[in-house]
């Protein structure tokens, strides 16, 4: 996929919503063939420690857990995978997950408390921008 198109995205929430928008969004631009890169930063970055992914509640009205249980249920009701299986799916497909550094350092995250199944490197905002500058979309969620 050399000459392939690229798309990067920004994980900056941690919201079930957004986290599964993200892994949907960049599946189906893997499955067409494009190059795709997911940079966890701040909150998303919680979703990348080992056993966190789906931890997230809602972005809005999330009612205490209520709502995630409802979405949840809704979701898989509409056969919408789980994050665990969309994270597969994308990592299958040759998703790259780059974890924030300086997000790292800030939120006291080592290495070592991230999934290393799931992140493919760890990097600061040069290795972002270097994604993003080679990219044809480049998304914020």
């Amino acid at each position: 996929m050399a000459d392939a198109k690229k798309m990067t995205i920004i994980l900056h929430s941690g919201d079930l919503d957004k986290v599964s928008s993200a892994l949907i969004l960049g599946t189906g631009a893997l499955s067409m063939g494009m190059n795709v890169s997911i940079y966890f930063t701040f909150f998303g970055l919680q979703r990348l420690k080992k056993g966190k992914l789906a931890a997230g509640g809602l972005s809005k009205m999330n009612f205490l857990g209520l709502g995630k249980w409802m979405m949840s249920r809704k979701m898989r009701k509409a056969r919408v995978e789980s994050l665990d299986t969309l994270m597969k799916d994308f990592k299958d497909l040759g998703g790259k997950i780059i974890a924030c550094e300086m997000t790292m350092g800030v939120m006291g995250i080592c290495k070592d408390d991230l999934d290393q199944t799931i992140v493919d490197e760890c990097g600061a905002v040069g290795t972002y921008l270097k994604e993003a500058m080679d990219s044809t979309i480049n998304l914020f969620i």
